[in-house]
């Protein structure tokens, strides 16, 4: 079995990007370097689905485990050491497949909402990002990001408002010769987003399109 990464080194502390979208204070967002991890859509719990993430060096620095664990409609984000940094809830009574997104363990006072987005004339954007404050998640002006491609194909961009690429979502590439496939893939960060939002991301478009067969 070829192995995702050969080693799982709990960190002592991971940032939880808590407080606004920005990078978190590493060595690789002050020289301003984009950070790699690879996503194991794969839980560390054998009764569970989920996902684990792993830094370049092969270190464990994101936990999803609750996937099975009941209500799909909630999914919590966690760091190596088991620690809620954000709590992902699909909103209730909503027309359009909605998910807000919400620090640590709390359902109050929303950080950001990701609408899945679906429109005919423009069919590369698959999903946005709003802030709170934002009159109307639909409202372009409330838009911060805007994501592109197919998660389907492992192969997505997320855009800022100036059209500058902070994150992509590709295929890993294949080790010794052997492809991983579309359950172990790359998320390239850059820091103006911060790694802790652009997982959280990667959560909501597995629940808006994990199923889906199709381009998207």
């Amino acid at each position: 079995m070829t192995k995702v990464y050969p080693k799982v080194v709990i960190p002592t502390s991971v940032s939880s990007d808590q407080q606004r979208f920005s990078s978190e204070t590493s060595t690789a967002g002050r020289n301003h370097d984009p950070v790699v991890l690879t996503v194991w859509k794969k839980s560390l719990l054998f009764s569970c689905d989920g996902f684990t993430v792993f830094d370049n060096n092969g270190n464990l620095v994101f936990r999803v485990d609750n996937y099975a664990a009941g209500n799909k409609s909630e999914v919590v984000l966690m760091d190596a050491n088991g620690r809620s940094l954000l709590t992902i809830r699909r909103k209730r009574a909503s027309i359009t497949d909605n998910w807000l997104v919400y620090n640590g363990e709390t359902t109050v006072n929303h950080r950001f909402s990701v609408t899945k987005r679906v429109n005919l004339l423009n069919a590369k954007v698959i999903a946005h990002v709003s802030t709170t404050g934002s009159p109307n998640n639909n409202n372009k002006k409330g838009v911060a990001y805007e994501i592109e491609g197919s998660y389907a194909r492992r192969c997505c961009v997320v855009y800022d408002d100036k059209r500058r690429c902070v994150a992509e979502i590709k295929r890993k590439e294949a080790v010794g010769g052997v492809a991983l496939g579309g359950d172990v893939f790359r998320l390239v960060v850059q820091p103006e987003l911060g790694s802790t939002v652009a997982m959280a991301l990667v959560v909501v478009l597995d629940q808006m399109f994990g199923g889906v067969s199709r381009r998207f």
